[in-house]
């Protein structure tokens, strides 16, 4: 599918004066060596209510994408050239970091970006516009429009979704066994 991102293997760009790595894993990810000083970390800690944040001398925890995605914001409209950024994790995240940083400026061959975790997927429904989180599955039912969609293989780097179409429209009430995504 042509739509379908590619991800190369984490690596850091050699050309940057500074990195900033932000993951939306629960822990920061593995071959970066934190002791050098143009290394930062920012890593999603997904925490239940009350539960204080493990203490992670190496990375600056968030407690949530939305908040990691404010202060991203916040800090690109401060940087220079030279940053190199580094988005690991759901598909969903890395083109939500992908599409905050274009629009604050910087260059899309300054970010780099990795998918990694679960293999759930953000799902736009295109009849009533309705965004569904974390979908394991090839069909889902829209909570707003209550329409069995497909989950097609059409990835929108805009919406940072795949596209769901209806999938009993020929025949309504006729609707396929779900599959789990398995890549």
């Amino acid at each position: 599918m042509r739509s379908r991102p590619q991800y190369a293997p984490f690596k850091l760009d050699p050309s940057g004066r500074a990195h900033l790595v932000v993951t939306s894993l629960d822990t920061p990810p593995e071959g970066i060596d934190n002791s050098l000083a143009n290394i930062e970390t920012w890593v999603v800690k997904h925490l239940g209510a009350g539960v204080p944040a493990p203490a992670t001398p190496c990375a600056r925890p968030f407690r949530s994408s939305t908040e990691l995605l404010t202060q991203l914001s916040h800090r690109l409209q401060r940087e220079t050239a030279g940053l190199r950024l580094y988005a690991i994790g759901s598909e969903a995240f890395v083109w939500d970091v992908h599409n905050a940083a274009t629009a604050l400026g910087m260059h899309p061959s300054e970010i780099f970006l990795h998918r990694a975790g679960a293999l759930h997927r953000r799902v736009y429904c295109t009849h009533c516009r309705t965004i569904i989180e974390d979908v394991p599955v090839n069909i889902v039912t829209c909570p707003c429009c209550e329409a069995n969609l497909f989950v097609r293989d059409h990835f929108s780097k805009r919406l940072a979704a795949f596209m769901g179409i209806k999938v009993d429209a020929e025949v309504p009430g006729e609707v396929p066994q779900a599959e789990v995504f398995m890549s």
